[in-house]
């Protein structure tokens, strides 16, 4: 139990999947206007990346073991697109508001890193079922808490500062994400993945 704690925090802190490995940026910087959008986004981060591991997980184990890593990448991508296609149905139908907030950010959840990266850290990890599951909740949690933690940075200097012209958008975005990450390397040590 001790171990699954350990990377649960590992992954969520010591090992940001966001900002100490520096992936899944594209959708991190486009989807932090608000506070709002963020969460929802990194809330369908989460469901995908745990979901996509928790199938992936025995599809290595019981298939893909003993075969090359290209036809385990391929099914990966596959199970991830599959899992996508599916919640973007699902939130379409049942939550057309979250749905419109995301625009085309919730299918681009199949080429975000982050969720084959999961997938490929659990392979190089020899992480059991459950670690993998606890892993990817973990992992996507911190990358939920990176994009929400933009979202509110952003709009809070927006509000109270004059940022240079040159700086406005994206370019202020990368320099806090920056700072975010450094602040995230001080939890190095914490858990142990």
């Amino acid at each position: 139990m001790e171990r699954l704690w350990d990377i649960f925090i590992a992954s969520i802190l010591s090992q940001n999947i966001a900002l100490i490995f520096i992936l899944g940026m594209c959708s991190l910087i486009a989807v932090s206007s608000s506070i709002k959008n963020a969460f929802n986004m990194g809330l369908a981060v989460i469901l995908v990346v745990t979901v996509t591991a928790m199938i992936n997980w025995p599809i290595y184990q019981l298939l893909l073991l003993t075969n090359t890593m290209n036809l385990a990448l391929l099914v990966f991508i596959i199970t991830i697109a599959a899992t996508v296609q599916l919640l973007e149905m699902v939130i379409e139908k049942y939550l057309p508001k979250v749905y419109n907030s995301f625009g085309i950010f919730l299918p681009l959840i199949t080429v975000n890193c982050v969720v084959l990266a999961i997938s490929l850290f659990f392979m190089n990890r020899d992480y059991t079922f459950l670690e993998t599951t606890v892993f990817a909740f973990g992992s996507g949690l911190g990358w939920m808490l990176a994009i929400v933690l933009l979202a509110g940075i952003t709009i809070k200097m927006k509000t109270i500062s004059n940022i240079p012209r040159g700086l406005k958008g994206k370019a202020i975005s990368f320099i806090i994400l920056g700072i975010l990450a450094l602040a995230f390397f001080a939890f190095t040590g914490i858990g142990a993945i």
